[in-house]
């Protein structure tokens, strides 16, 4: 690598052996990107501290084939031009190559963003999602996974959301062993509509302390001004990266990287999973200047924390709610919204006209059940009773309705087809299920 004049940031290297150990602890990154040489550099520091000429990485072929097969592989819904996920892949290398040549000679422009309302879990609310279209989810997957390792280098240790070998249990099992160390305070904070309100000059600006290639900064520039189009109606976003991009949770990550360090030198103790976070504290007056700390910094980050659901609250006294877990002493509860999102989805496949065989029934409904057990087995007791005896009954009001009668299951009911009767049918008992990983080393 030659060595950078005091004007000119360090060029990644062009050609290097994608081999050896290094690779056992960057085994998530794009092969086609990145290469033995440049990440030993990115371990060792880049001189200048910043990369440079990235986008003859993030354009060539291989790459966004590399790219486009993930997008693929995650499907999702056609953005404005109506082209699916099936449709792109039938002319992929067709595609590939003229995204190619587009990022090349600038001619590259991201259409527009299609954005549809979603339901909240348990709510009447509803919340904003993006969908680009499926050749600017290529692109975006691109330049994420050439940024990616770069910042992934700077994120904290106590942020879990959208990052490598991480996830939400790793932010539960963090919060769980801070609570049992005696941290009894906790600040719940809550961003309002986060993804919705970045400044983008200021997230460019963090994105350039790292990375000064003026094409990949357009880029970025370009997916975050790029339209939104909702009820008929086109419009430029001044601020916000659209939640369901593939590039934001990376760009939402960068924006609350110097919050996560500024908690951090304070000495104080976050967990953080995308934009919900906690702070857990010893006392009332430790927590107080948290909040004070967090209100600060978000007013200067032109970002507006909910005046009702950011609080200080005590885990003995009403308990908070993180990542569909409610945490109240030392129990750890489903959130009142999580189970009435559960409850919701096994109506949907138990409704008492459904026209498929009882067994098709149960089999679709044990794969719901293995999920959401897998995710919440770390609950109290009383929860798997309660959605054992939902579910039994459900069932038991489509086999009375199979016999001719009216109305939900009751009386005789349960006797004709008692809990014995469905389990010999093969329906999970999420009971006896948590009865079990109770008894297991790993549970």
């Amino acid at each position: 690598m030659t060595e950078p004049t005091e004007h000119q940031p360090a060029r990644v290297p062009e050609t290097a052996n994608p081999a050896g150990a290094i690779w056992t602890r960057w085994d998530w990154v794009a092969p086609t990107v990145w290469t033995e040489r440049m990440l030993t550099t990115l371990e060792e520091g880049i001189r200048g501290g910043c990369w440079y000429s990235l986008i003859d990485k993030i354009s060539s072929e291989r790459h966004l084939h590399y790219s486009a097969q993930r997008v693929l592989g995650n499907g999702g819904a056609p953005g404005v031009d109506h082209v699916t996920t099936e449709q792109f892949d039938e002319r992929l290398m067709d595609e590939v190559r003229k995204l190619s040549q587009q990022l090349l000679t600038d001619q590259y422009c991201p259409q527009a963003v299609r954005r549809v309302q979603i339901p909240k879990p348990g709510s009447q609310e509803t919340r904003p999602l993006g969908i680009p279209t499926v050749r600017d989810r290529v692109v975006q997957a691109a330049v994420r996974h050439a940024l990616e390792p770069i910042f992934e280098r700077e994120f904290a240790e106590h942020s879990y959301g959208f990052r490598p070998h991480r996830g939400c249990k790793d932010a539960l099992r963090r919060v769980d062993s801070l609570l049992k160390a005696g941290y009894r305070y906790v600040v719940d904070v809550d961003l309002k509509s986060y993804f919705d309100t970045i400044p983008h000059e200021r997230l460019l600006q963090l994105v350039a302390e790292k990375v000064t290639d003026g094409r990949v900064l357009a880029l970025i520039r370009s997916f975050l001004k790029a339209g939104i189009f909702e009820n008929l109606q086109e419009w430029t976003p001044e601020k916000g990266a659209p939640q369901g991009a593939v590039i934001s949770p990376l760009l939402s990550n960068i924006y609350l990287n110097p919050l996560d360090h500024l908690l951090a030198r304070q000495g104080f103790e976050m967990v953080r999973y995308a934009d919900d976070f906690v702070i857990l504290c010893r006392t009332p007056a430790e927590a107080e200047r948290a909040l004070k700390l967090v209100q600060e910094w978000t007013a200067e980050a032109e970002l507006t924390l909910h005046p009702q659901k950011t609080r200080i609250v005590n885990v003995d006294e009403t308990g908070f709610d993180f990542l569909g877990y409610h945490f109240y002493r030392h129990y750890r509860f489903v959130r009142k919204k999580s189970r009435q999102k559960l409850k919701e989805t096994i109506r949907s496949k138990t409704r008492r006209n459904n026209g498929r065989s009882l067994a098709m029934i149960i089999q679709d409904l044990n794969t719901t059940l293995r999920g959401w057990f897998g995710y919440f087995k770390h609950c109290h007791h009383r929860v798997f009773s309660d959605i054992d005896s939902y579910v039994r009954g459900r069932l038991r009001s489509i086999l009375r309705r199979r016999r001719k009668r009216r109305g939900r299951a009751r009386g005789s009911d349960h006797q004709r087809w008692p809990n014995r009767y469905f389990a010999e049918q093969g329906l999970l008992n999420l009971k006896a299920a948590h009865a079990l990983a109770c008894q297991s080393p790993r549970g």
